[in-house]
């Protein structure tokens, strides 16, 4: 049966699997992209697929737009905006009219590489006239809070957003744009990957074409991979509330032969008035190690494939039978389960990973 540190191990293979640089650099070649003439990169993994473009092409003019403190492997000619996720700020409007100059600046006959991952909805914004900052944070922090999926959060920003939607490429002169996407979101439209902040609008003169680059279902076949015979499944279900969730996933592993579960997707949590620090995939995590207490021979990975779970610098939890106890109830009420977590010293911290493919859980059942 597979050690305990190799379960981190499966994650870090899905995870490399699907790393923007070199998913860009194999897609350049396998749909034969042509030279473009102007890159714009935007997404928590905009440096790293940027960087692709520049191994296969050489110096272009980039713009990239990503995370603060995600800018490693960032070409060194590229124009980089830092700002703010999962809350828009100051540079993420500065970084929303960038992109908005940049595609209407391109001449006639020219080509853009639209290069985006998820986080772009908070990292680049124009706003509706009439329309304020803290208008448009107030109304982020209540939809983030709100429990709703990607699907949902991000059709509501593109009805705000003047660049979402297929609105940013609508001022595109150009003869062709060729958009590449790393997927966070089930089913893998680029229309909802970034709000659709490079998809085609729906009148348009120009040549379009797109492709997904990466997804949580190449990620977790990677870690299928590594893992070898003892895995029992592998699936992409991770869909609902983490309330409802975390019993669903502790009777399943409570029941099942020994061997590797994989699991894939973005499950939904409802914050209270005032949350503390966490994630999803942490608040996972303390359910799912409430639901198990005392069970011996489970242990649950939970983490981000970007990276980041929350305003926190950890990208989630492995968790086990002796993990919970009762302080964790308050934890949880709050929305404050990072500092719990950290305190039992369960938490991933991987830093930037250049990707972000939703989420995976990794668990591993011991025959008794």
């Amino acid at each position: 049966m597979i050690q305990n540190a190799d379960i981190l191990a499966l994650w870090n293979a899905g995870v490399a699997a699907v790393q923007g640089r070199s998913s860009v650099n194999l897609a350049l070649q396998s749909h034969d992209v042509d030279r473009p003439d102007l890159v714009i990169s935007v997404g928590k993994a905009a440096a790293s697929m940027a960087c692709a473009v520049h191994d296969v092409f050489g110096e272009l003019p980039t713009l990239v737009v990503t995370k603060y403190d995600h800018t490693q492997d960032a070409p060194q000619h590229a124009r980089i905006v830092e700002s703010a996720h999962p809350v828009p700020d100051e540079a993420s409007l500065a970084a929303g009219s960038a992109i908005q100059d940049a595609i209407a600046g391109s001449p006639k006959g020219s080509h853009l590489l639209f290069l985006v991952s998820g986080g772009a909805s908070s990292l680049a914004e124009v706003l509706p006239d009439g329309m304020t900052l803290a208008e448009l944070s107030k109304e982020t922090q209540t939809l983030l809070a709100s429990g709703k999926d990607i699907h949902a959060m991000n059709a509501q920003r593109k009805e705000i957003s003047q660049i979402k939607g297929g609105k940013a490429l609508a001022g595109f002169k150009g003869r062709k744009v060729t958009t590449l996407a790393i997927s966070d979101v089930q089913g893998d439209d680029v229309g909802i990957i970034g709000s659709g902040i490079a998809a085609a609008p729906a009148s348009h003169e120009f040549e379009y074409s797109s492709h997904i680059v990466a997804s949580n279902q190449i990620a977790r076949a990677a870690a299928v991979e590594k893992a070898g015979t003892s895995v029992i499944s592998n699936s992409e279900d991770m869909y609902e509330d983490v309330v409802t969730l975390a019993p669903k996933i502790a009777a399943r592993l409570r029941a099942a032969k020994g061997g590797i579960y994989i699991m894939g997707g973005e499950p939904t949590v409802v914050l209270p008035p005032n949350p503390g620090l966490g994630g999803r995939n942490m608040m996972l995590a303390a359910m799912i190690a409430r639901e198990i207490k005392g069970t011996v021979g489970i242990r649950v990975l939970i983490a981000g494939t970007d990276g980041t779970d929350g305003p926190t610098d950890a990208t989630g939890a492995l968790v086990d039978g002796q993990t919970w106890d009762a302080s964790g109830h308050l934890a949880i009420e709050q929305a404050n389960v990072a500092p719990w977590l950290d305190a039992k010293d369960v938490l991933i911290r991987s830093g930037p990973t250049g990707t972000n493919v939703m989420d995976l859980l990794i668990a591993e059942v011991r025959s008794s």
